[in-house]
């Protein structure tokens, strides 16, 4: 009878963050020192990690970088923790889409921040589950955006 493998000691780091989600925060670190530079452009940074996203996020992403555009073009495109992600003139961070595959989820996310205007009584939802995106679905996540960003 072969004798059970030990499982891999746990430092502090490895019990709190996945390896998933450590890569979200050094990218996260290196987003910030980047957006510090004259030659930052979000834009390209944005398009980038969508063309690195699987076909099928990749997919969601592109709709929703263009709902965004259409709806809200004040909304800066940036990257938020490796994600593309949208922020007010002043760098804040309102909408972000967080794909499903990066972190070995179902689903990608379509989040917002608490930067988002839409606030409506004691809670309201601020992170959808995006599987596939339908007319009717669009329409809706425009209502979102729009809200959110004004």
């Amino acid at each position: 009878m072969k004798a059970a493998a030990k499982p891999a000691k746990r430092t502090a780091a490895n019990k709190t963050f996945t390896a998933e989600e450590r890569e979200a925060m050094k990218e996260y670190v290196a987003e910030t020192k980047k957006a510090r530079s004259k030659n930052f452009d979000g834009e390209a940074e944005l398009l980038a990690k969508i063309a690195e996203l699987n076909d099928h996020d990749r997919h969601l992403a592109e709709r929703i970088h263009a709902i965004v555009k259409q709806v809200a073009p004040h909304l800066q495109s940036k990257t938020w923790y490796g994600m593309p992600a949208y922020a007010t003139p002043e760098g804040k961070t309102v909408c972000f889409f967080q794909s499903g595959a990066k972190f070995k989820s179902r689903y990608a996310t379509l989040g917002f921040s608490d930067q988002a205007k839409l606030d409506d009584g004691n809670f309201w939802p601020n992170s959808y589950a995006l599987t596939k995106l339908t007319a009717a679905d669009e329409a809706k996540i425009a209502a979102l955006i729009k809200q959110a960003a004004s």
